[in-house]
């Protein structure tokens, strides 16, 4: 076994343990939104019970000593689908559901580009502020998808507005700029960019589909890396920009597996976010041979699963962080869960005692690590 290594504590983001956002949605939540569906609660209703059911959220996260805190997604659907359909120009539809294997099990909802698109008057900007009052002194983290999934998923539902994919980049670019600029203005100084289209490129079979649609998986990933790096340009030196890899997370189901070699160079080498929370919590996610391209940024571990309550083995995250630092300084090196506990409000198939036990084994794991 590989001998353990050590580093230091870290007050500032990314954080030595931190999350990735989402948690398990409460009874409450769920039952008021089912309500609200039915048309049988009031939008302010519903989000008076959102913000009760956070507030005590935010007691748990800053009881167990989280340094920065989320909203758990509460008020969102889906991880991604929310925001996208907040960005004026898109509107929701509903996918023919296709051969419903279970590991793609998914509810059938995406978003189309129906206008030319613009960030305008988003809602999340908004409960953003009300996050940060709610967390009082301890730094409130935002989620968002990132701009690369935004045109991986409009790219597979058409697109009739944009026949130009420069102007799509180009229109694309504009809204997370403003987007970025409208969290930096509300209080944000920590933003997490959500991505699978980067699990889907490190996949074997993904690319191979995208080759049988003319797509060459190569050219995407310079693209999106490109996409990215334009989107965030103009970020204030004083917020940190995350980027998460994930490789499906629907009720503990995934739709990609393999390593991250085959976008490694071009998305560790080259993309200019200051961290990346990396899955690592099985063997779909391969080795740490890829981290051989990581130049100043930091790496936060997905080494703990939220796909299951089984709690993994302290000093084997341990080993494993030692085996990490072989290609990455263990000053650059965070550890986290793999992904959100809830990336739609259905949640993973564990209980909220089981995510509470994985956050608190997150912390301790990192407080023995970096001392």
């Amino acid at each position: 076994m590989i001998s353990q290594v050590t580093g230091t504590k870290r007050n500032s983001p990314p954080f030595r343990y931190d999350i990735v956002g989402s948690f398990l949605r409460s009874d409450e939540i769920k039952a008021a939104r089912l309500l609200f569906e039915q048309n049988e609660l009031h939008a302010d209703q519903l989000n008076e019970i959102e913000d009760q059911e956070i507030a005590k959220l935010l007691e748990q996260e800053k009881a167990l000593g989280l340094q920065a805190v989320t909203d758990g997604e509460f008020r969102r659907s889906w991880w991604h689908l929310d925001f996208f359909l907040g960005i004026e120009g898109t509107q929701k539809i509903t996918l023919n559901q296709g051969s419903g294997s279970k590991e793609h099990a998914q509810r059938a909802e995406s978003f189309k580009i129906v206008d030319k698109i613009s960030f305008g008057n988003h809602p999340m900007v908004g409960q953003f502020i009300k996050l940060q009052q709610m967390a009082g002194n301890t730094m409130a983290k935002m989620t968002i998808p990132s701009p690369s999934l935004f045109h991986f998923v409009q790219d597979y539902n058409g697109n009739e507005i944009y026949p130009q994919r420069e102007q799509l980049y180009a229109d694309i670019i504009a809204v997370y700029r403003a987007a970025i600029q409208a969290f930096y203005d509300a209080g944000c100084r920590y933003l997490q960019l959500d991505d699978t289209t980067w699990g889907t490129l490190s996949s074997g079979k993904h690319r191979a589909h995208l080759r049988s649609r003319g797509v060459d998986p190569e050219q995407l990933a310079e693209d999106y890396v490109r996409l990215i790096n334009e989107s965030i340009a103009g970020r204030p030196a004083d917020m940190t920009i995350g980027l998460h890899v994930c490789r499906g997370n629907f009720r503990s189901t995934w739709f990609a597996a393999g390593g991250y070699e085959p976008v490694a160079e071009k998305l560790f080498g080259h993309a200019e976010v200051d961290a990346f929370f990396l899955e690592y919590d099985n063997e779909r996610s391969g080795d740490f041979a890829p981290l051989r391209y990581i130049r100043d940024q930091f790496v936060v571990l997905g080494l703990v699963t939220t796909k299951h309550g089984g709690l993994e083995n302290k000093e084997q995250l341990k080993a494993r962080i030692a085996e990490a630092a072989q290609y990455v300084n263990i000053e650059q090196l965070c550890l986290s869960p793999q992904c959100g506990f809830a990336s739609t409000e259905e949640g993973n198939i564990l209980t909220e005692e089981e995510q509470w036990d994985k956050v608190r084994l997150v912390i301790e794991t990192a407080n023995e690590v970096w001392v």
